[in-house]
């Protein structure tokens, strides 16, 4: 497969480090997109949004046993002795195209699970990280194509005793920010749609510690812990 030149199109970019993520790049084409992803922090936080995606993604899915005959096939290439070719399990599992395949088929799996082939309501997800951590998330938001939000802690953190932890969006900075309630640190969180309203990409999200009860006022006052925006798949 050819080099490639990065795309000026935005959506054309973001499709093209979804793939990144997904392995679906030849090694060459791999590395183009790593060295772009080092020197473009916005790439980098979106590539860190596609793999918690695929990762949280992944777990939805069923697993899926091998056909039998490939087992077959299997215990006949390691059965054979004498042979300077390597074992068939082995070439199969450093094999890109198996990998490449393997990944194609999580992706039409995952679109097909997440909603109809017939233009869904958008679904969203958000990687809440650390300020100026874009490689440790620490929670995942997850809105359904009903609207339904759920937030789901992706490592463990520590809060003081004697402060709340107060969930916010942003959706228009002239409304100004809305809180959707206070989490417990550690725990999962399922807000209906009526609780979330509407949502649309590039949303802000985020978690504060506020004192006891939650923030006095109508706006976080506490400093920020986690925060991230809303991409649409």
């Amino acid at each position: 497969m050819p080099a490639i030149m990065i795309p000026r199109d935005s959506q054309e970019r973001q499709l093209l480090i979804a793939e990144h993520v997904l392995g679906l790049l030849s090694p060459k084409q791999a590395a183009e997109v790593e060295r772009w992803l080092e020197q473009d922090d916005d790439a980098a936080q979106l590539a860190s949004h596609w793999q918690a995606h695929w990762l949280g993604a992944a777990e939805l899915l069923e697993p899926e046993p091998l056909p039998p005959g490939l087992w077959q096939r299997i215990e006949r290439q390691t059965a054979e002795g004498g042979t300077r070719r390597r074992p068939f399990w082995q070439a199969l599992w450093q094999s890109p195209s198996l990998w490449r395949t393997v990944s194609a088929g999580l992706l039409v799996a995952v679109v097909l699970l997440l909603g109809p082939l017939r233009v869904p309501a958008p679904v969203y997800t958000v990687v809440l990280q650390a300020p100026g951590e874009a490689a440790s998330p620490g929670w995942r938001i997850t809105v359904s194509d009903r609207g339904d939000l759920q937030l789901t802690p992706l490592a463990d953190s520590e809060y003081p005793v004697d402060r709340s932890v107060q969930f916010w969006t942003l959706a228009d900075p002239a409304q100004g920010p809305r809180s959707l309630g206070l989490i417990n640190p550690g725990q999962p969180l399922i807000l209906p749609a009526s609780r979330v309203g509407d949502v649309e990409s590039g949303q802000l999200f985020e978690l504060t510690l506020e004192p006891p009860g939650g923030s006095p006022a109508d706006r976080p006052t506490g400093p920020v812990l986690f925060i991230g925006r809303a991409v649409a798949l």
